[in-house]
């Protein structure tokens, strides 16, 4: 085996080359780790041969130690920690060596595979004498290359690492990425590559930002290479400021008034596209953060949230003078032949001008209406293009009363606008559209505009891929709020859309025909037919049916083309269209309940073939599940005939561990399916719960798919009632244990795991208390009052909760006191939290409060026996 060949031919242009190369080193990897990783490592540090070599040597060893799956990335780290500790310091030897490679691209590399190790061996308290060797090489003030790879190896480390592991080293750290990043320092890459280190680690310097003289000279610092005479530490300095914005806020108001104003503003005009759209993304992050701060503000003042909540420093509204000007100017700077998923300072613009009116609200308006004005009319595209995406831009954020007015008088002339000669013009007014459709509905009066929109947005439905998509997205967007302004929760009779329902199906649906999907317009279409079908009011169901006969029609057509030959762009495509086929049926199904009865047939006829066709395609699966989920909710008990059939389907589902998002929607098939049978799932209930145990006992599976499982229990206890009592025990057990979980009141995620997973508890419980209430088998409950009652205490208690979680525990205390209601369980009920909990002055929305005076009334009759 020639390595260096097949180290370069992992780079190669050829898939078939590069896999045959991928596939070798994989095995010699397998057969012999510990010389596969010395070899690796041995090539990077080898100066004779090819940098192509190198790199693919380096990026072997740095793939051979993280994966972005976890379960594969926890693999490699044991892998790795299992090999002797001799191979271990060879190979780390190796690569810091290489870090002096002469050659760049080399060091670069390198400084890859140093972070990878680090990844793995810091955490575990190994290898502690890396940071303070990599600081004795930038301080090698001599050797550029060095100070280079070394800084990018720092920089790769403070990504990927958890701060509080580096903390202790965090001042070392900082004194060095600064140092390089100062203007006085003569090598410009040496900088660039300083200040990325320095981006990267803004997030484990806190304590530094609190003191005021270093936080000045690190302000100093990256103020000053702003202006530095390359344009990529320029960008790279801009990238900073908008991270320390994000991460610092509270301590920028003194370095605002004194310089980033002037700076960023200076930035946006910037000739340099890639510093222009940093200096932009800085106010789109201020703006961003002050419409955070301003929420929770005003949420705190009305006591919806708990502790001090920083008020904004309105930095946005201060600004507004000046770099509204910039941004209106930059938003007329489209490329014609730009990409359309290329980001530019256009797009930027546009996207910070909508931040800005969430920020500063009203105060836009103003801003923004002389420049609409002036080049709505413009003989240039471009200005036309800019006045019609600084409108839309501007359509959140503002009172709608301040708006509804303004989008009144614009809306005709928007409507004739998608007339317009050029593609982009028409495109950002499709947009805007939509975006009056999400957010203004009320300013679309039906004898008045609906006629002349619905028209164009439909005739745009023939135009470019991205004029399409907008214009679906539109139609969407139309039908969602009309259905929310005028018809509202209850089925209606009609509605503003019925005179055009049955011409926007059809043109819908004649745009999902093509085999084409250029700016996903054909899934927009998809997406905008189920929103019909999900809006549809009940003098439309008739086409709601024959788009169902049509939909179906597609799916068993694509099951004859699957028997074909398909390559892996046929294969995704077909996949895609499957996924949006199941999409309009679920839809279809939710829309028509149990009118969906005399299709059940035809639709399980599809189904089950695409289920068997998906293979290892998680996503078909997904959707499929999803039909079959909808249907048994649908139909309930006459669902019965299809469950032997689907089943050999859902059991391996299940046991996707590694497959989250299945195993998750196959759980909630379970609860679909005993929900829908009642109990005549009982004969079900054995293979169910022995299947459910199983998964939570697998180490693999995911937590949270555990938390569904727990409130699967509630379902099928809820569905078979006191034929549950084989279960109970077991049930409870597990309950139990899982309520015992404690959150780490440090780890945010630990704390709305555990809150979920109260959730998913508190849903068992309700389940299994409703399907014994009332019934011969009621005292079941009786040895497990306690535990339950103790859960509940537990979640009022905890101010993490929320109020969907306190609501579940207040209708488990009202559940079990109807449960006995002859006194059995009074002195549980009579303790001195049970009292407080239903005397609580929460600000709780109104359903919570009738819980609670449901639970208030129950626990009284339950304990005046």
């Amino acid at each position: 085996m020639n390595v260096g060949n097949l180290l370069t031919n992992t780079l190669s242009a050829d898939q078939a080359t590069r896999e045959d190369a991928v596939q070798k080193l994989e095995h010699a990897s397998q057969e012999n780790y510990p010389a596969y990783m010395l070899m690796l490592s041995a090539e990077l540090v080898n100066e004779s041969s090819t940098i192509f070599t190198r790199n693919a040597a380096g990026l072997a060893l740095k793939n051979a130690l993280s994966a972005r799956d976890g379960t594969r990335q926890a693999e490699l780290f044991n892998r790795w920690l299992a090999l002797d500790v001799d191979t271990r310091n060879k190979i780390k030897q190796d690569v810091l060596l290489a870090l002096h490679s002469p050659v760049q691209k080399a060091g670069s590399v390198a400084a890859q595979a140093v972070a990878a190790i680090a990844a793995v061996e810091l955490p575990q308290a190994q290898w502690p004498e890396l940071i303070e060797i990599l600081l004795g090489f930038v301080n090698q003030a001599s050797n550029t290359p060095l100070k280079i790879a070394t800084l990018n190896a720092i920089g790769y480390i403070c990504e990927t690492i958890d701060p509080d592991i580096l903390s202790l080293r965090a001042n070392e750290i900082l004194t060095a990425v600064v140092h390089g990043a100062r203007k006085d320092e003569p090598s410009a890459e040496v900088q660039l590559a300083a200040a990325q280190a320095l981006y990267n680690s803004l997030v484990f310097i806190r304590e530094n930002f609190e003191r005021e003289g270093e936080r000045n000279y690190i302000m100093q610092v990256v103020c000053e290479a702003t202006q530095n005479p390359d344009v990529r530490v320029q960008a790279t300095a801009f990238e900073c400021l908008v991270r320390i914005m994000s991460l610092y806020y509270s301590k920028m108001a003194f370095y605002m008034e004194r310089a980033l104003f002037g700076l960023t503003v200076m930035g946006m005009k910037s000739t340099e596209e890639s510093v222009a759209l940093q200096a932009i993304e800085f106010w789109t992050s201020v703006a961003e953060e002050e419409a955070q701060l301003e929420s929770d503000y005003q949420d705190a003042q009305e006591g919806l949230l708990e502790g001090d909540v920083e008020e904004p420093k309105y930095f946005s509204k201060i600004a507004l003078p000046e770099i509204v000007p910039v941004l209106l100017n930059l938003l007329k700077h489209q490329d014609e032949d730009a990409d359309e998923d290329e980001w530019n300072v256009a797009m930027s613009a546009g996207t910070c001008l909508g931040y800005l009116a969430q920020a500063v609200h009203d105060s836009i308006v103003p801003a923004i209406i002389p420049f609409i004005e002036a080049n709505i009319k413009s003989p240039d595209w471009h200005a036309r293009e800019a006045a019609v995406m600084a409108f839309g831009s501007i359509l959140v954020g503002p009172d709608p009363q301040v708006l509804q007015p303004l989008v009144n008088q614009a809306l005709p002339i928007l409507i004739d606008m998608m007339r317009d000669t050029n593609e982009h013009v028409k495109d950002t007014t499709a947009w805007t559209l939509g975006r009056i459709c999400e957010n203004l509905i009320t300013s679309i009066k039906p004898d008045v505009h609906l006629h002349p929109l619905v028209s164009v947005l439909v005739n745009g439905l023939s135009d470019t891929p991205r004029i399409i998509a907008n214009c679906c997205w539109a139609l969407m967007n139309l039908a969602d709020g009309l259905y929310d302004l005028y018809d509202g929760p209850d089925e209606q009779q009609t509605g503003p859309l019925s005179p055009y329902f049955a011409g926007i199906m059809s043109a819908l649906l004649q745009v999902t025909e093509t085999a084409n999907n250029e700016s996903n317009f054909r899934t927009s279409a998809y997406e905008a037919i189920t929103s019909l079908v999900q809006q549809a009011t009940l003098d439309v169901l008739s086409v709601v049916s024959d788009t169902a006969m049509q939909i179906l029609g597609r799916m068993e057509h694509l099951l004859g083309v699957q028997n074909q030959i398909l390559g892996v762009d046929d294969r995704n495509n077909w996949n895609d269209l499957q996924s949006n086929l199941c999409s309009v049926i679920v839809g279809v199904i939710r829309k028509l309940n149990d009118g969906i009865q005399p299709l059940a047939d035809r639709l399980m006829n599809v189904i089950i073939p695409l289920i068997q066709s998906a293979g290892k395609t998680s996503t078909i699966l997904e959707d499929a599940f999803l039909v079959v989920g909808s249907l048994a909710a649908a139909i309930e008990s006459q669902f019965a005939p299809y469950i032997s059939a689907f089943l050999p389907y859902l059991y391996p589902a299940l046991k996707a561990y590694e497959d989250t998002q299945l195993c998750t929607v196959a759980v909630g098939i379970i609860g679909d399916i005993t929900r829908a049978l009642g109990d005549q799932s009982v004969q079900y209930a054995d293979a169910f719960v022995t299947v459910l145990l199983e998964n939570l006992s697998s180490e693999v599976l995911n937590r949270n798919v555990k938390v569904s499982i727990l409130a699967c229990f509630g379902d099928i206890a809820l569905a078979i009632g006191p034929r549950f009592e084989p279960y109970m025990d077991t049930a409870m057990t597990v309950l139990r244990q899982a309520a015992s979980l404690q959150p780490n009141p440090l780890d945010y995620d630990s704390i709305d795991y555990i809150s979920s997973l109260r959730e998913g508890i508190l849903e068992a419980h309700t389940g299994i208390i409703t399907g014994l209430k009332k019934t011969d088998k009621v005292a079941l409950l009786l040895p497990h009052v306690d535990a339950i009652l103790e859960l509940v205490r537990s979640v009022l208690a905890d101010e993490n909760g929320g109020e969907a979680l306190d609501k579940l525990g207040y209708g488990v205390i009202g559940d079990l006191a109807e449960s006995f209601p002859n006194g059995q369980i009074k002195p549980s009920l009579q303790t001195e939290w049970v009292a407080s909990a239903l005397g609580s002055r929460h600000r709780y929305a109104s359903d919570t409060k009738k819980t609670i005076r449901w639970a208030r009334e129950m626990v009284k009759q339950a304990t005046t026996t």
